[in-house]
């Protein structure tokens, strides 16, 4: 089994390996690229986002600054927008659904590390002649309909359903029910999300 493959399956890989390298050093030159253009260059990173987020569906808007570290691990569906340094470390699959907005400062970390020093630890491949370590990781669904505010971390493993609302600041560990407003740190949910928000009943924002 190729280690691209062990990585995308959650199992302990090499990170060293030469395709994987290969494939995080053009993502992080289409990175480069896309945060040094210009918003109204939009044939410009229309072009880029075809190489680094082939897998997107209509009307993806990022700010920028952006940060894959694959990009081509990473699925979103229609009218995603993500603000100001959208950070996705794909080692496994990220997968996002419809309608889904993101504050400033979104974190999706799908790599897991050894508790253990000892495990965690750069060590000797001898068989590869180099030095490299041992990471693994688990992957990170967000379903449709859901607005993630600023400076949430998302952590590898969960899954967040349809139409939450995740506040800012919060990390999340564990996966969150639909229609939920969760938020803190280990973000938990506060409650559900019902008819009772609708924007026509805030009388005071009319």
């Amino acid at each position: 089994m190729k280690e691209k493959e062990k990585m995308l399956q959650g199992k302990i890989y090499d990170p060293n390996d030469d395709e994987l390298l290969s494939l995080r050093r053009k993502a992080h030159s289409l990175n480069k690229k896309y945060n040094d253009s210009l918003e109204e260059e939009v044939n410009v990173r229309e072009e880029i986002l075809n190489k680094l987020l082939p897998n997107r569906g209509q009307n993806t808007y990022l700010q920028g600054p952006i940060y894959f570290d694959y990009g081509v691990f990473t699925t979103v569906g229609d009218n995603f927008y993500a603000n100001f340094n959208f950070t996705v470390l794909d080692t496994c699959k990220v997968t996002i659904g419809n309608n889904v907005f993101l504050g400033p400062n979104v974190s999706i970390f799908t790599p897991l590390h050894p508790l253990r020093y000892q495990d965690r630890n750069p060590y000797f491949n001898k068989d590869k002649n180099y030095t490299t370590d041992k990471e693994y990781g688990a992957p990170i669904t967000i379903k449709d309909n859901c607005w993630i505010a600023g400076n949430v971390t998302i952590c590898g493993g969960v899954t967040i359903n349809e139409g939450c609302v995740i506040g800012a600041g919060s990390v999340v560990t564990r996966d969150i029910p639909a229609n939920s407003l969760a938020f803190g740190n280990p973000c938990k949910v506060k409650r559900t999300i019902t008819e009772e928000d609708r924007l026509e009943l805030k009388k005071h924002l009319l």
